[in-house]
């Protein structure tokens, strides 16, 4: 429906004198449409220009008066309102100061254009504003795998505590070469696969999630967390080196733990990065200092939801259908590469910001 136009409202001749009454209504109408058309004509050829994607005929005091003349047709409303003018005025002003809503206090870019910000360099930014929880969170998971580790090399039973049921299936100490390495063997086909990345994707998000989510405690959870699931990494590492197949076992899981094992270690850091402000919030408010914190730990979440899904299609398909030691490793470590690269070499100049 097309909006109502100063023209098509106010421009209109009466056939024939009404009563009086109306007459005056129609007068004190007009006064008050001829007082401020003025600044309703300029917004709307500001919003009009603006909705058309034609900046650069606007002046710069044009786009200066933009909140002042929306504040004050707001007004206008208002006072038709009150004053109960006529319709045609009040719907004018309704549909006017719609318009000029959406350009002064409405979105200023749509999803494409936020995906484009966010892929090119937002979470990247993000990401190096946090390195110094995401240097503790990579400390204690390199302490949870060596603690695994220790643990399962002094006393075998630790294994079957630090590892789950679903991974001690055939991978339990005292197995031979042979087993271990049937258990790092590729599938026949893809078939059944993508289930099995599912599956993979809906475990280390609950991980990487609840890693962040328990951050707010001031991180300690998120420690713990971390320094979990690295044990068990150190468990199954320490298990099928007695059979001489560290390389291998590293090379399997390299496929998708570079990309995987890096989404948990930046879940962790977000969620100590959370903590760390609401422990020592500085010269803010605990609330302030978590809202800040809270905003950027999000960007990074929303980056590792993306990894996850890379690692699951990764684990899903690549992992089990290639085979070769080297080619895996080829695999992991270029997704290594690509991420580091991506996160802290990659610094996109804001727009305005070049000097």
């Amino acid at each position: 429906m097309k909006a109502p136009t100063l023209s098509g409202l106010f421009g209109r001749k009466q056939d024939a004198s009404p009563p009086p009454d109306i007459e005056a209504a129609a007068l004190r109408s007009d006064r008050f449409r001829l007082a401020r058309e003025g600044d309703w004509q300029r917004l709307d050829t500001i919003v009009t220009a603006m909705e058309e994607n034609r900046l650069r005929r606007l002046s710069d005091d044009d786009v200066l008066a933009l909140p002042a003349l929306y504040r004050t047709t707001a007004s206008s409303l208002a006072v038709a309102r009150e004053t109960s003018l006529d319709s045609a005025t009040i719907a004018y002003l309704e549909s006017l100061v719609q318009r000029a809503w959406f350009q002064v206090y409405g979105p200023r870019q749509g999803f494409v254009r936020w995906l484009g910000g966010f892929l090119g360099g937002g979470l990247s930014r993000a990401i190096r504003e946090i390195w110094p929880e995401i240097l503790v969170a990579l400390a204690v998971m390199v302490a949870g795998v060596a603690t695994g580790w220790l643990l399962v090399s002094g006393d075998q039973d630790w294994y079957f505590s630090l590892v789950p049921s679903q991974f001690a299936d055939t991978r339990v100490p005292g197995a031979s070469r042979a087993v271990l390495m049937e258990s790092l063997s590729t599938a026949d086909s893809a078939g059944g696969l993508s289930g099995f990345a599912a599956y993979l994707f809906q475990n280390n998000a609950s991980v990487s999630i609840l890693a962040f989510a328990l951050g707010f405690a001031f991180g300690i959870p998120t420690l713990m967390i971390l320094l979990k699931e690295m044990a068990t990494l150190g468990a199954m590492l320490w298990l099928f080196s007695t059979r001489g197949l560290t390389l291998d076992f590293a090379a399997w899981l390299s496929v998708h733990g570079t990309t995987e094992l890096f989404a948990i270690l930046l879940a962790g850091a977000a969620g100590l990065h959370v903590g760390r402000s609401m422990a020592f919030p500085g010269g803010r408010s605990i609330m302030a200092a978590a809202a800040e914190s809270g905003r950027r730990a999000a960007i990074v979440m929303a980056g590792v939801v993306m990894m996850l899904i890379v690692a699951a299609l990764l684990e899903g398909f690549a992992r089990q259908l290639v085979g070769d030691t080297l080619e895996r490793l080829a695999i992991g470590g270029s997704m290594l590469v690509i991420w580091c690269a991506y996160f802290f070499a990659f610094r996109r100049v804001p727009p305005g910001a070049e000097r």
